[in-house]
């Protein structure tokens, strides 16, 4: 059955991910109950929905903003012996580069795919329930942006920190996204490529976030906000898994064998340890010997990954019935 003419993909967008893929199917698993209560239940448990907190007020200048623990570099004897200043605004950059690791995932990544839903670039994605969810995650996805952007800006002003957050680079996700998608050389290739690291990072984030959210030592604003973040995460990571397993679906033996593949390096990307962020941090923070410090660190295969959890992104890839078809780090 092909495509019914008013569900046709808008200009400079591929014909299908499959040619001659079948109009919307009420059995779709993206029709699912789950999604249809998510999208329902969105103006109770969305964080855009409750009241704004006063982020300087949850400021406290005396607890750390980044736990040491997670440093890459943190048993270096170099960074030991650094300053109480200096450890201060490594930490804070820290920080700062955290967020803006996840502002630029959420925007250049999974809001793209959501876009492409919208635009109904994936077949088997067309659904109401589906797409109303997709906008309130995008909307959902915005006002993460914002939080996390006022969380950078307080922490910024009140360390008093010189240099900007746009010194930092794109992060490791971004990077090896856009690099792929510049490397596609057939049209159906790209919305793949960004749904697949999308589904990463929405599957993955909370790992992510976890390594903040629950640390008692840490700046209340900072815990405080990946916290708010990583709820709305957990409702975002069932739409991805349904809108995932709708669209591979709906594949051919070809695509659906380079999904997998994607599902595989964006999560390389998406768990590393990001060597070129750690460097414009140190240069921003004004450590003495920390290129030296990254590169005695960065060979070691034990600090090469950042997030450890994969379980989610392995749920998925069981009910795709693809198991041990995925390589995970």
């Amino acid at each position: 059955m092909s495509r019914e003419p008013d569900r046709r993909l808008p200009a400079g967008l591929p014909e299908a991910l499959l040619p001659g893929a079948p109009a919307y199917d009420p059995a779709d698993p993206a029709e699912s109950a789950v999604v249809r209560r998510l999208a329902a239940n969105w103006h109770r448990r969305a964080a855009v929905k409750r009241e704004e907190a006063d982020p300087d007020g949850q400021f406290d200048p005396d607890r750390p903003d980044y736990p040491e623990r997670i440093l890459p570099f943190h048993d270096h004897p170099s960074y030991r012996r650094l300053e109480p200043g200096e450890r201060t605004r490594l930490l804070a950059w820290a920080w700062i580069a955290y967020n803006h690791r996840t502002v630029q995932a959420e925007q250049q990544v999974v809001n793209e795919a959501f876009a492409l839903v919208l635009a109904g670039a994936y077949p088997g994605a067309d659904g109401e329930a589906m797409r109303r969810a997709v906008a309130q995650a995008m909307v959902d996805e915005q006002y993460h942006t914002l939080m996390h952007l006022d969380a950078s800006a307080v922490t910024h002003r009140r360390r008093g920190l010189a240099g900007a957050v746009t010194d930092l680079p794109p992060p490791c996700t971004v990077r090896d996204h856009a690099r792929l998608c510049a490397e596609a050389d057939e049209p159906w290739q790209r919305p793949l490529i960004t749904l697949a690291f999308a589904a990463v990072a929405e599957m993955s984030v909370n790992a992510y976030l976890g390594l903040l959210a629950d640390d008692t030592l840490l700046q209340p604003l900072n815990s405080a906000t990946v916290r708010l973040h990583s709820r709305d995460e957990y409702c975002h990571a069932s739409i991805t898994a349904a809108l995932a397993e709708a669209v591979h679906h709906h594949l051919d033996a070809r695509r659906r064998r380079r999904f997998l593949d994607l599902l595989g390096r964006g999560l390389t990307a998406f768990a590393a340890t990001d060597w070129a962020s750690w460097q414009h941090v140190m240069e921003l923070a004004r450590i003495p010997d920390g290129r030296r410090m990254l590169d005695d660190c960065r060979t070691d295969p034990s600090r090469r990954l950042l997030v450890r959890d994969h379980s989610g992104l392995r749920t998925l890839v069981d009910r795709l019935g693809a198991t041990g078809q995925v390589e995970f780090p």
